[in-house]
């Protein structure tokens, strides 16, 4: 059975709603990571390299970074529909939006937040004036990134606008997108899991 190495309310509880909409049999194992307020620390009995999450270990395969995780959980349990095989109608733009997150709108939500800006970054990155647009663009043809079909692409998309809305725009289209995914139990079950764990 593959294990899952997670820390409650971090980059990998949308791995954790993943597991939940593959029905997929996934061990899922909490560690510790350093966290930006200070507190936590780094877990021996995490593998990751680095110490962060999410981490996947599947036997001998190891994988690191949400939008690999998620390709090679989708492509592991295709029955759940999750995301597109090679092949299938959508495969492209599914991979797309697992690589525009990865590369554009978490570095741009970062770089925002951080309250960095320079030209250089905006040309090279983008800025979120065209983040946002793509986003609009993607969403005007169906409630979902991929259109009529919900995928791991919009779970891990949404995921910074569900855990701070402030980076929400002021734009229906991905206001009701961001609601429309908080809404799906297997979100509420991982905001749930995660706040019992949190607690204890």
């Amino acid at each position: 059975m593959a294990t899952l190495y997670h820390s409650y309310n971090s980059r990998s509880s949308a791995l954790v709603t993943l597991i939940d909409e593959l029905g997929a049999e996934v061990e899922i194992r909490e560690v510790t990571i350093p966290r930006i307020d200070g507190s936590g620390g780094r877990d021996p009995a995490n593998p990751h390299p680095e110490g962060k999450v999410p981490y996947l270990v599947d036997g001998d395969e190891q994988v690191r970074e949400r939008g690999a995780i998620m390709i090679y959980l989708t492509d592991k349990f295709p029955d759940a529909g999750m995301g597109p095989l090679a092949g299938q109608k959508g495969r492209g733009a599914y991979l797309s939006w697992l690589a525009y997150y990865q590369g554009v709108i978490e570095t741009v939500l970062l770089l925002d937040y951080a309250q960095i800006d320079h030209p250089a970054l905006h040309a090279a990155i983008r800025d979120k004036a065209v983040m946002f647009a793509q986003l609009e663009a993607a969403l005007a043809k169906g409630p979902w990134l991929l259109g009529e079909r919900f995928s791991a692409a919009d779970l891990l998309c949404v995921s910074p606008f569900l855990w701070f809305p402030d980076f929400i725009p002021d734009m229906p289209l991905i206001r009701d997108w961001v609601a429309r995914c908080g809404a799906r139990p297997s979100i509420q079950r991982t905001l749930a899991r995660d706040a019992a764990v949190a607690a204890a």
